[in-house]
């Protein structure tokens, strides 16, 4: 990533960077240097993202859920996100095409990585999604989705699948 010595982003990752992000160059740069001055190695580890994801959700418990997402957006499954990754990351969350979002949910919600989501992958991801949720917003939801199992079981009917689909 970047040239170690300089600190400098690497033409060949900012170019890439370029062709699949709607980021500009000046953009990619600004993204860069903040990266750095956050992360001096040059890399975030779950934990610190796990950090940084809690200050979202003060009120909560995000720390299931950002570990399935730092999963999701480590490609390289080296247990830490590179700016590329991290910038891929941000990308597709906020302004990504959408078969790219759904791409990237797929991967969230496929746990083991074998090319498939089971219900209980899918019960998992909507547990951790839960634990952000704060007791007093649980107890508006519609009945029919006011636990993990009930917001599990109504989706996973929603794509017509068995228990074992």
């Amino acid at each position: 990533m970047g040239n170690a010595k300089s600190g400098a982003l690497s033409k060949e990752i900012l170019e890439d960077l370029k062709t699949n992000t709607r980021y500009t160059e000046e953009e990619l740069c600004r993204w860069y240097e903040s990266f750095q001055r956050q992360c001096p190695d040059g890399r975030i580890s779950r934990a610190e993202f796990e950090k940084i994801y809690g200050t979202f959700f003060p009120n909560s418990d995000p720390q299931g859920y950002a570990r399935h997402v730092f999963r999701s957006f480590d490609t390289n499954d080296d247990g830490t996100l590179d700016f590329r990754e991290y910038i891929i990351a941000l990308h597709l969350t906020s302004s990504g095409k959408t078969h790219l979002k759904l791409e990237w949910a797929f991967s969230l919600f496929d746990v083991d990585r074998n090319g498939e989501v089971s219900k209980n992958e899918v019960l998992e991801i909507i547990t951790a999604i839960f634990k952000m949720i704060p007791a007093e917003e649980q107890k508006q939801l519609p009945e029919d989705e006011n636990s993990p199992q009930k917001r599990t079981d109504k989706l996973w009917a929603y794509f017509n699948k068995g228990d074992n689909g």
